[in-house]
């Protein structure tokens, strides 16, 4: 007998990114003391760290050192962002980052849709928005 499948859309519960980075200890360093994501697991291969597992709360994704198989220098994080919704406040997240040595592509900012927004990249260029919903 064999089974019937019945075809359904797509309903996820989570999206884990993974982001090929050019320096795996300064992208690590970023995330970690500049935006405070925790390392959750190191990746070694052959003696030398490959990936990182990072987490801020439910928030999870893997940072891979590019191995040049695709080029020295294919840019990273162009066409796209990714955002980052938190019930924190956005105005002391945006002061962690400015204290632990980053910069903030834009100011927080109330946007029509009942966000308060700031905009953050890391040192590939992949941007962030944090978004902290409002009310």
């Amino acid at each position: 007998m064999t089974a019937t499948i019945t075809a359904e859309p797509l309903r996820a519960d989570a999206l884990n990114p993974s982001l090929t980075v050019s320096d795996l200890q300064t992208s690590l360093a970023w995330y970690r003391d500049v935006l405070g994501f925790e390392v959750q697991r190191e990746m070694v291969r052959d003696g030398v760290l490959r990936a990182v597992a990072m987490t801020a709360g439910s928030v999870r994704f893997l940072l891979n050192q590019d191995d040049g198989a695709k080029g020295p220098n294919r840019p990273k994080g162009l066409c796209m962002s990714m955002n980052l919704v938190t019930r924190q406040s956005a105005d002391a997240v945006a002061a962690h980052i400015k204290a632990h040595g980053g910069s903030l592509l834009s100011e927080p900012a109330d946007m029509p849709w009942g966000m308060r927004v700031f905009r953050v990249a890391d040192p590939d260029g992949y941007v962030f928005a944090v978004s902290q919903p409002l009310g």
